[in-house]
C-alpha cells in the first residue's frame, strides 16, 4: 500500500496539495491509508487491488487519474500485457469511443516507462473461431445453459446475443495475460463504475462466485475501489453481490 501512496500523492490530478491542502489530506488518509487497511477487507494482494482499480478508473471515466496510477500499477507487479488486456477488455463493456482515450493515454505511460510497443499478441481465436470460443467462455463462466445463447432470443434482437458471444467473449475473454477469474473481477469492475448496470452487475456477480471469487471477495474489491466512484455506486454494487449471492 506504500506504493500506492509513495506514487500517487505525486500525481497533481489527485493531490492539490499547494491549492487544495486540506482536501488533499482527507484524500492521502482515507484512500491510500484507510482504506487498504481496513481489517477484514484488506486481503488483497497488491496485484489484484491495482488491477481492480484501474477497471473501476476505466469504468467511472477517470482518464487522468488512470494515467497517474497506472505507473504504481505496474511497481506493484503489474505487467505491461496485463493492464493492456483490463484495457482491451473494456471495449466490450464501455464502448470504443469511451476506451480510446485510455489507449492512447495507456501507450503514452508505457514509452515513458520504457516498455516497447506494440505488446506480444494475446489472442487465441480467429474469425472462424471466435464464435465457438467465445460460447465456451460463456459455458466456462455460467454454465451449460450459455451453449446455444448465441442463438436464443427474438429474431430482431438474436444478433446481439451472437455478438455476446463472438465479440465479447470469443474476441477478449478467450485472450491470454488475464485468466477468466480476473476477467470477471475487471467486469464486475467496469459495470459497477459505471452505474445503470445493475441487471448485469447482478449477473456478473453471480459468475464470479460461480467461478471462485466469492462473496466476501466482490465486497472486498467493491471496497477498495469505493474512494473513487463513492458511496452510491458502492452501495448498489454491494446489494448485487448479496441478490446475486441468494441465487447461488
Amino acid at each position: 500500500m506504500v506504493v500506492l501512496k509513495a506514487v500517487v500523492s505525486n500525481v497533481p490530478c489527485l493531490f492539490e496539495g499547494q491549492d487544495d491542502p486540506d482536501l488533499a489530506e482527507i484524500i492521502e488518509n482515507f484512500a491510500f491509508d484507510e482504506v487498504p487497511n481496513e481489517p477484514g477487507v484488506n486481503e488483497l494482494d497488491d496485484k489484484t487491488r491495482y488491477l481492480a482499480i484501474l477497471a473501476t478508473l476505466l469504468g467511472s471515466q477517470s482518464l487522468t487519474e488512470f494515467r497517474g496510477i497506472v505507473p504504481a500499477a505496474m511497481i506493484a507487479g503489474l505487467t505491461p500485457v496485463e493492464i493492456k488486456e483490463a484495457t482491451y477488455q473494456a471495449v466490450a463493456y464501455l464502448g470504443i469511443a469511451r476506451v480510446y482515450p485510455f489507449i492512447a493515454a495507456l501507450n503514452e505511460v508505457l514509452r515513458a516507462q520504457g516498455v516497447k510497443l506494440p505488446l506480444p499478441s494475446q489472442s487465441t481465436s480467429t474469425t472462424g473461431t471466435r464464435r465457438e470460443a467465445g460460447t465456451q467462455a460463456q459455458v466456462d463462466i455460467f454454465g451449460e445453459g450459455m451453449k446455444d445463447f448465441y442463438k436464443s432470443g427474438p429474431d430482431e434482437k438474436r444478433h446481439i446475443n451472437r455478438w455476446l458471444a463472438a465479440n465479447c467473449f470469443g474476441d477478449y475473454y478467450t485472450r491470454t495475460g488475464l485468466d477468466l477469474k480476473q476477467r470477471e473481477m475487471i467486469t464486475f469492475c467496469f459495470l459497477a463504475a459505471q452505474g445503470g448496470c445493475e441487471p448485469q452487475l447482478t449477473s456478473h456477480a453471480h459468475a464470479n462466485m460461480r467461478i471462485g471469487n466469492n462473496r466476501h471477495f466482490l465486497i472486498t474489491v467493491a471496497s477498495q475501489c469505493m474512494p473513487y466512484i463513492g458511496y452510491p455506486r458502492t452501495l448498489n454494487a454491494l446489494r448485487c453481490v448479496d441478490e446475486a449471492a441468494k441465487s447461488m
